[in-house]
């Protein structure tokens, strides 16, 4: 045991695991005092890595960083040991440092994305304008005065349904269109033709 704790190999793995245990600590007692130092660090962040869009999630970012730290340390821990089950000792750590770090970061945003899927989000999306976007006929035809059920993507590429009419003419099941106007309960689309370089880039 006192070899594990004190080899200078698995140095870089038990700071990050010290790191881990303090940043819990610190973010417990500032919850209780309530001062968090996530906001204290979105404060003093610059705006460009504020943006990124890794960080753009809906939970704490240091829990970001909480996670990086913790799978480091782990797969630090788990190379090492493999190892010295093979060759009976631990390589130097310089060696294992660039493959830990990848392989946290790949199960960091992992964990990621599977938390940004099941929290609720701390604010509610403001409306996505949808002008000037190309989107297609999903559900039957429409013409003036009967919409159409149209699916199209916004820029950050999430996927909405939403009824639509042409000006004139029809709009048959699976028409390319262009949404040009909002009214209040639809959309106005144009209707694309097949040689307009919109429709068909090649």
């Amino acid at each position: 045991m006192s070899t594990f704790l004190t080899d200078y190999n698995l140095i870089p793995f038990h700071l990050s695991l010290l790191a881990v245990l303090l940043l819990g600590m610190v973010e417990t007692i500032g919850y209780y005092i309530n001062i968090s130092p996530s906001q204290v660090l979105k404060r003093i962040a610059p705006q460009r890595i504020q943006e990124l869009a890794l960080l753009n999630v809906k939970f704490s970012k240091t829990l970001i960083l909480f996670f990086l730290l913790m799978n480091f340390s782990f797969a630090g821990y788990v190379l090492q040991f493999c190892i010295h089950a093979k060759e009976g000792q631990f390589v130097p750590a310089y060696y294992l440092i660039l493959p830990a770090l990848i392989i946290a970061i790949f199960f960091t945003v992992f964990m990621i994305h599977c938390l940004d899927q099941v929290v609720p989000p701390k604010y509610k999306k403001q409306t996505v304008n949808l002008l000037g976007r190309l989107a297609t006929i999903s559900s039957g035809n429409a013409r003036p005065g009967f919409s159409a059920q149209a699916r199209v993507r916004d820029e950050f590429g999430q996927l909405h349904y939403v009824q639509v009419e042409p000006e004139f003419g029809e709009l048959e099941f699976q028409s390319k269109i262009i949404l040009i106007r909002q009214k209040k309960s639809h959309y106005i689309g144009k209707k694309i033709s097949v040689s307009n370089r919109l429709f068909n880039p090649s």
